[in-house]
């Protein structure tokens, strides 16, 4: 519960490994998710899209691995705890509402772009950014991050009742040295372990694509193979 209805379905040209078809139904609730009932979605490999849920459903291919952080056992490496100690340094971390403007739009933009990720995608605009993040089928909120009065990178975070789920980050590329992207995951654990969580959930895993394969560094996590999770430990 509650009742969804399939509103795509079909095969397109992946996004994260070119030269191999993709295909990833998406699925409207009927509903509002509770925090318990959107848990049980993510345990069970979903991700979140707008108002939409969906799960790698690729004919040829199972590179795409959801992926967990473990919130109480997880212990940062080495490089994590520099990042961390880096970021501390110079960024201010924000919690606020979820919201869509063309400030976050250039950023998000920016972001596809330094990551490889824009291979013939049509820019969006706000409504299109609003339609994506902002909209939801659960609560959820944004960190901000700020190198003195400029946001530098933002976070879009959705809350379960025993986890956070971690939607999209972006960043601007003039700030790749900050590493905003591992210092934002360490910030949500960080958030999640306050709260007393259990999981923070970092949407896929691919190891072969480096964009994606960065999350496999954060350990113990576990990774859902085959419909099971699998623990992978630090070594």
């Amino acid at each position: 519960m509650p009742p969804e209805v399939v509103v795509h379905d079909g095969e397109e040209a992946c996004e994260y490994l070119p030269g191999r078809r993709a295909s990833r139904p998406l699925r409207l609730p009927l509903r509002d998710l509770t925090p318990a009932e959107f848990d049980g979605r993510l345990d069970a490999g979903d991700r979140r899209a707008g108002r939409l849920l969906y799960t790698q459903e690729c004919p040829a291919c199972s590179a795409c691995q959801p992926i967990r952080v473990d919130v109480r056992a997880f212990a940062p490496s080495r490089s994590q705890r520099r990042a961390q100690a880096k970021g501390d340094a110079c960024i201010v971390a924000r919690v606020g509402p979820l919201e869509a403007d063309d400030a976050r739009v250039a950023l998000y933009q920016q972001h596809l772009e330094m990551r490889g990720l824009d291979r013939g995608a049509k820019p969006i605009d706000v409504h299109d950014y609003a339609a994506g993040f902002v909209a939801s089928c659960v609560g959820g909120f944004e960190i901000r991050y700020f190198l003195g009065n400029e946001m530098v990178g933002l976070a879009i975070t959705d809350h379960g009742a025993r986890s956070l789920s971690a939607v999209y980050t972006a960043w601007d590329p003039n700030y790749e040295a900050l590493s905003l992207g591992t210092y934002s995951i360490l910030t949500q654990i960080a958030l999640a372990r306050r709260e007393g969580l259990d999981w923070v959930y970092l949407g896929l895993a691919i190891e072969d694509s480096p964009p994606m394969a960065y999350k496999t560094r954060f350990r113990p996590h576990e990774r859902r193979i085959g419909g099971v999770w699998r623990r992978f430990d630090r070594g």
